[in-house]
């Protein structure tokens, strides 16, 4: 009996989980189209332009991501040399701006280079956003 209450906890606790991460997947993408809609609208966007816009975006934004992991990990960014084994922060920064570097240009190309550098700060505002929103419903939620 007892062993059946085991199994019965364990794949509670696993649907339960599982569960969890649905949601906040659900909560990512529900955030990353918005963003991207604020994207589009901020830097307007034709639909020739977004078309060819995005896909570059996709592969800077997954860089993006990649570095930010390894900045909060025990990893370094690639090409950034780490110094007696901890996180060399000034190499993370580094890298960013190699990435963000390159993929103005790649920008550039497709919206020109106004829109180009502005892109960075819609980013930058968007997030903003997102943080003061998010910061005004716990803020909400604690006054109730």
């Amino acid at each position: 009996m007892s062993r059946l209450k085991y199994i019965i906890t364990t794949l509670c606790l696993v649907f339960t989980l599982h569960l969890a991460t649905y949601a906040q997947q659900e909560n990512f993408e529900a955030i990353e189209s918005e963003k991207i809609a604020y994207i589009t609208k901020e830097l307007k966007l034709t639909r020739a332009e977004a078309q060819r816009f995005f896909p570059i975006y996709n592969k800077y934004n997954e860089e993006m991501w990649d570095l930010k992991k390894a900045k909060r990990g025990n990893t370094t960014p690639e090409g950034a040399n780490s110094l007696s084994g901890s996180r060399d922060v000034i190499a993370f920064d580094a890298k960013e701006v190699e990435i963000k570097k390159k993929y103005r240009a790649d920008f550039t190309k497709v919206i020109g280079q106004a829109r180009a550098s502005q892109f960075f700060q819609v980013v930058e505002d968007f997030n903003d956003l997102l943080r003061n929103t998010l910061q005004n419903r716990q803020n909400s939620s604690r006054k109730r």
